[in-house]
């Protein structure tokens, strides 16, 4: 099983370990990508009025750009460490136990649209590029939808996509029985509508909870019947997707699961 996530946005400054390390980060067929989009980062930042307007950055984080300058000689830390926002803040990597973080380092990516996928203790520094990004000669959709969707259609068992439509923009998962989406949604009034406020948050902990299990699902029919053990409404949804239910009148809807 992989479960394959957005990014954050905003991330962690600081680290503790080496600077970039190419050969140390998953998917190593990527690193050519990796290698030449990091340079065009690096060398469009020299000019920061030009890296403000690519990056679709305002004047009050002109900081970004400084972190993209220098990215190749910055500390790193894990990628579960570095990402702040919602979904990590629900997923709270740091509060993990080693052996859950051993899992996740197995199980979970994190899709970059600086280094594609990589792996959850994939040792990276902090930096500031999003899908919608606009660097001089390189279009991020061309750059990476072929290698990624490459890499993705090599992995086998279950691939669980909880991307956003931007980065699914940037490499497709392969089209397979257990290649799925997952949207969540609430039910209201007799139909289906999918949520976008507490989208972020319920992926997080529905990651927290499979990495906290540990379990290595190989099909969605056994990722189903563990979540309907847990009181988890995981559900088919559209053709190659699952819906996770939630209950969008709490002020906060979240999974109250106690492990032994």
């Amino acid at each position: 099983m992989l479960v394959l996530l957005p990014p954050s946005e905003t991330k962690r400054s600081g680290g503790e370990a080496v600077p970039l390390d190419w050969p140390t980060l998953s998917f190593p067929s990527l690193t050519p990508a990796r290698r030449s989009l990091a340079r065009a980062l690096v060398s469009l930042s020299k000019n920061p009025d030009a890296a403000m307007t690519a990056l679709k950055l305002g004047r009050t984080q002109s900081a970004e750009i400084e972190r993209n300058r220098s990215l190749l000689t910055s500390l790193t830390m894990p990628a579960v460490d570095r990402y702040t926002g919602v979904i990590f803040d629900a997923l709270d990597g740091g509060s993990l136990t080693e052996q859950q973080r051993d899992f996740a380092a197995k199980h979970v990516l994190v899709h970059s649209a600086l280094f594609g996928p990589i792996g959850a203790l994939d040792a990276i520094p902090a930096y500031r590029i999003s899908p919608d990004s606009r660097l001089p000669d390189l279009a991020l959709k061309k750059h990476w939808g072929a290698p990624v969707a490459a890499v993705l259609k090599d992995t086998p068992g279950l691939l669980l996509d909880l991307r956003s439509e931007a980065y699914v923009a940037l490499g497709a998962a392969p089209k397979r029985a257990e290649s799925v989406f997952l949207r969540v949604v609430t039910d209201v009034d007799g139909g289906t509508r999918a949520l976008n406020h507490f989208n972020k948050k319920s992926k997080g902990e529905f990651v927290r909870a499979l990495v906290q299990n540990a379990v290595d699902f190989q099909t969605t029919d056994e990722l189903i019947d563990w979540a309907r053990s847990l009181k988890i409404i995981l559900r088919p949804g559209a053709a190659g997707e699952l819906e996770l239910v939630v209950d969008a009148s709490r002020p906060a809807p979240e999974f109250t699961i106690f492990w032994p």
